[in-house]
Parts: structure tokens; sequence; C-alpha cells
């Protein structure tokens, strides 16, 4: 069995819910996963804010325009009037649960529960599109298997002993379908695994029945050797490790998730990137092999950066300073991407700035802070272990022109890391493709 996810543009309007319904049905019996229709989330989001803000007739008019997109959809998704009256019946029950849930006293519980409303609507949508054209379609609800522990983490446990039952439950389904991104947590309320969920649900799903590949299905044919939105002739990575997905992700490459790779790396299960708009297209397939020696494989740019650095001679010889430094970051849930060290100072990127200033102020405890906001992280990744020579001299001499604040090298054997101003990324992004690629 195979794990086939489908993002919110591959299921963003009747048509394109058609197309991954072939796909689906092309595919023999799998398991599904879908995201909420393109745009669902965000408005969701924001019915959930208005009513955080007390503002319910702002909330019904978001609503009201979520509800005539709907139908819309229904109109041109389904050819009989059963199944356009049954969908019809079932939405309106949906957007009436939201009107329901803002009448109560606000909580997250009540917002993470409006949201998750996208998910469901989207699988029972194209659940009842495949049953219209005579497919055995079983939808299992992700409330039933998927659940986190007191951490917030998968409970992988549970997750395998109450889905594999499910699955076994239902011999005759051609194919299962269910909702990413939504869980309940550990005490049974309605939650989530954050953006870019669904990803990792089906991660998670795949790991959990040790699936034959886990596929994500995008609008781009698998992850490319550059941002084909910023530099021309890009192409994509047939092959990637683990590894190497997992840094590129991380460093901006938006067609998957970072958290994704994790499960499906440890369960040894591959996970192949495609694209629903070229189904033919071989995409993007990654696994446990070893990266092509010598060989850059990608690269990838993370913007809205912020460089700390931090001098002071009390560093010197000293021990547990950079214990104290880490320490305030750990304080005000601030994760470090880059670090580069001296005898007197240290540099850090990250990409949070909601608690800056309250670091600033502790870290000038202890020496003088400088911060530089508006920078960029170029990531270069392939095999990059110490025994290959010459590659770093050529990804440099690439940058010869761009101004570096940081360079990170040697933290693995995957990445070697730059950080420049945002106004210098597109064209350092060329001018790496065109020496490397």
């Amino acid at each position: 069995m195979k794990v086939m996810k489908f993002g919110g543009t591959s299921v963003g309007s009747a048509q394109r819910m058609k197309n991954v319904a072939q796909l689906i049905h092309d595919n023999n019996r799998n398991l599904v996963v879908l995201s909420a229709m393109s745009g669902t989330t965000n408005s969701l989001i924001e019915i959930s804010d208005y009513y955080a803000k007390g503002n319910k007739e702002s909330a019904s008019a978001v609503v009201n325009i979520l509800r005539n997109l709907y139908t819309k959809h229904i109109g041109e998704l389904y050819a009989t009037e059963q199944k356009k009256k049954e969908m019809s019946d079932f939405m309106e029950t949906v957007f009436h649960e939201i009107m329901l849930l803002g009448a109560e006293p606000y909580t997250d519980n009540i917002g993470k529960a409006i949201v998750a409303k996208g998910e469901i609507m989207s699988t029972h949508m194209v659940t009842a599109y495949l049953e219209e054209c005579g497919i055995k379609a079983q939808l299992l609800s992700a409330f039933d298997f998927m659940r986190t522990d007191q951490e917030g983490q998968p409970d992988m446990k549970y997750l395998h002993d109450a889905l594999i039952p499910l699955i076994d439950s239902n011999p005759d389904a051609e194919i299962f379908i269910t909702q990413g991104f939504i869980c309940l947590n550990h005490e049974g309320h309605i939650d989530n695994l954050q953006r870019g969920g669904s990803d990792y649900t089906a991660s998670l799903i795949g790991a959990a029945i040790r699936a034959e590949e886990i596929q994500i299905w995008t609008d781009i044919d698998g992850m490319h050797n550059n941002d084909p939105r910023f530099v021309d002739n890009t192409r994509p990575v047939p092959q990637l490790s683990f590894e190497e997905a997992a840094e590129l992700a991380y460093f901006g490459a938006k067609i998957l998730h970072p958290t994704c790779v994790l499960p499906a790396k440890f369960a040894g299960v591959p996970v192949k990137l495609l694209n629903t708009m070229e189904p033919q297209a071989k995409g993007t397939i990654i696994n446990n092999q070893l990266s092509e020696e010598n060989k850059i494989k990608a690269i990838a740019a993370k913007d809205n950066i912020t460089a700390v650095k931090i001098v002071s001679s009390r560093m010197l010889l000293a021990t547990g300073f950079l214990r104290k430094v880490f320490e305030i970051f750990e304080t005000f849930h601030t994760s470090i991407d880059m670090v580069t060290t001296s005898e007197v100072g240290i540099s850090m990127s990250i990409d949070n700035t909601d608690n800056l200033s309250k670091i600033a102020e502790e870290l000038r405890k202890y020496g003088t802070v400088e911060i530089d906001r508006n920078m960029c992280i170029i990531c270069v990744v392939g095999d990059l272990r110490m025994q290959n020579t010459g590659i770093e001299s050529l990804v440099t001499d690439a940058l010869k022109d761009i101004p570096i604040r940081m360079i990170s090298y040697g933290g693995s054997e995957h990445n070697i890391s730059f950080l420049i101003h945002e106004a210098d990324k597109q064209k350092a992004l060329q001018a790496l493709s065109n020496k490397i690629f």
C-alpha cells in the first residue's frame, strides 16, 4: 500500500478534484491524505480570529463567502442531483457547526475545531465524488487514529494500533481517504500538526503502516536544484537522501515541509515528490541511499533572517560563555539557524524576532550586541564530506561579488550556508546556478 498526499492547490477546484480522483483510481488500493482546498484554512483562521475578538458579524460574513464558494464547487463537481443535495446538506451542517462554535465563549480549542473543518470538507467532497464514479472509497476520520501525546508529539504506537484495524476492517475498500493536518491531543480535544501538517500526516501514516512509498503530490515536478521563482532553467533533482531533503526543506524549499521526512527516514520508507499537473513526470525520490559522490545537488534560500552578534573580551579563554549565550535564546524559545565564533565574538542567525528586544537586552549583560535585519540564508546541499576537495572553492568563487555576512560549514556533511542581504538573494542564486549546474 502507498500513501498519497495531495495539497490544497491539488484539490483547489472541482476540476482539480476530478484530476486527483483519476490519479487515485489509477494507483490501485492506497491510502490518500488530503489537505483543505486552497484558501479555506486562511478563511477559517480569519473566522476564528473574528470570534476571538467578539466580532460575530464579520465572522458571519466570511462564513457566507465560504458557503457560496463551496456551493459553486459542489455544482461543478457532481453530475447527479442526489450527490449535489447530499453534499449541500453536509456543507450546511458544517457551516452551522461553525456558527454554533462562534456562539460559545472563545477558547483555543474552539479555534482549532473551526480550522479543522477545512480538511473535513475536502475529504468528504472527494470521497463522495469517487462514490459517484462507482469507486469503493472508505473515508477514515483522522480523529480515530491521529493523536498527540502530552509533549505535543505524534503518538506513533496509538497511530499504528488504531489505524491498522481500521484498514483491515474494510477489505472491500478500493481507496482509503483521510484528513491531513488535523488530530486529537492527549486530552481528546481537536488539535493540529501545525502548518505543513498534511505532509507530516502522510509521513507519519506511511511510517506507521510501513507503506511501500509515500507520495507527496503538489503543483511542481519534484524538488528543483534551485528556486524556479528566481532562477532560470532549474530542473528537478532525481534523487536526494533524507538528510539532503531535510536541509533543503528547512532552508527554504517550499515543496516539502521540514518535519515530513523524519518519520519516513526512521521507518525506511521512500518519499516521492510528484506533480498533479504533470503526473507522468518522474519527480524526486527521497530515500536512505547515499548521495552521489562529490556532487552538489541543490540550492535553497531562507528569507526574513536576522543576524545577532555579541562581542566580549570576557569570552577570551573563558569556560561557559557559549552556554550562557545559548541559554538566553532557549529562555525566550528562539531557535538558532547558523552559528560562527571567534576568540571574542559569536554571530548567530534567527528567523523568529518576536523576543529579539528581550534577547538583546539579556545579551548586553555579557558584551556589545549588533543586529542586522533583512538577511537571507543561502544553503548549498550535496556531498560535502571533508575528503571532497574543491567544492567549497567552487561555491565561494560563485559568490565572489556578493557581500557575505556569515559562512557555516562543517556542521553537517551535506550543507554549506551563507548569510547575505536579502537584496542580493536573486543575484546569488543565479550566480551559484551558473557556476555549479
